[in-house]
């Protein structure tokens, strides 16, 4: 009998891993990743598992989530130091409830890295934050910082294609994060919680990437691969491997989903073909 040829997947799926977080502590988990050499340690180790991307927080001397100009910079520095350009280095302006708009806009404007993520209920909590919303994406475009806006509802999916229909993205396709059980029972999702961001009524992102809380995370990151997005995994919303055991560190939860998505066909992006996706260049000196 003639044997048929399988093809891989033409979707080439990239992992990021948001190690640390705003709120766990080396407390929840010795690996957790504090300080800039630790963060490079992590990401030198999640680079080999398979990440293409990392997404950092920075701490105080008192393990609490800061908006620093000066940590970023430590961190982005040890980071490349470890690893060069082979990673995208992603910020974070998550307020943590201690941060308003504008502390979160110009922390971007002073450290001008390379990606940052931006959750628009905290950027725009309502309409009247609209236009200066629209100002700083125009910025971030000048300087060639990659935006990934955070969704934590369908519903906020849909006001950000309004704010396109009306002109106010600068972006003709921003990448965006599908946030899963945030907001849910114990902060747990299931791979069904990605369902209503891709409903057929529902804006249709041609670069997104799904999280989710609670040790399902590897499951529902991989339903969102194979639907033609890309993973964030890590120690920020989720502590546990596939099998339900703690995993020992960022990088082994890289490297079971790397491993899942090489078994189902899907090969895994790399940070450069990131960039290329999303519209950047190589780093400038200091991202």
């Amino acid at each position: 009998m003639h044997q048929m040829e399988y093809s891989v997947s033409a979707h080439r799926a990239a992992i990021a891993v948001a190690p640390n977080g705003g709120r766990r502590t080396r407390a929840d988990h010795p690996a957790l990743p504090q300080t800039a050499r630790q963060l490079a340690e992590a990401a030198s180790a999640c680079l080999d598992a398979g990440a293409a991307m990392i997404h950092c927080h920075v701490r105080d001397d008192q393990a609490r989530h800061i908006l620093d100009a000066d940590a970023y910079r430590d961190a982005i520095g040890a980071i490349r130091k470890a690893v060069g350009e082979r990673i995208v280095i992603q910020i974070t302006t998550e307020a943590v409830g201690r941060y308003g708009v504008h502390e979160q806009m110009d922390v971007v404007r002073q450290v001008r890295p390379e990606a940052v993520s931006l959750a628009l209920r905290e950027l725009v909590p309502d309409a009247s934050h609209e236009e200066e919303f629209s100002k700083f994406l125009s910025f971030m475009r000048a300087e060639n910082i990659a935006p990934q806006i955070i969704l934590y509802h369908p519903e906020e999916a849909l006001q950000l294609k309004r704010m396109m229909a009306h002109g106010l993205i600068p972006f003709p396709d921003i990448p965006v994060l599908y946030v899963l059980g945030r907001y849910t029972e114990g902060q747990r999702s299931d791979p069904a919680d990605l369902l209503p961001f891709l409903d057929e009524a529902m804006p249709d992102f041609a670069h997104f990437m799904v999280c989710a809380f609670g040790p399902r995370e590897a499951a529902c990151v991989t339903a969102g691969c194979l639907l033609g997005g890309h993973a964030r995994v890590g120690f920020e919303n989720n502590l546990y491997l596939a099998s339900g055991a703690i995993a020992p560190d960022n990088a082994a939860i890289v490297s079971g989903v790397a491993e899942t998505l090489s078994a189902l066909g899907t090969p895994l992006e790399t940070a450069n073909g990131l960039r290329e996706s999303w519209g950047l260049g190589p780093p400038a000196k200091g991202r």
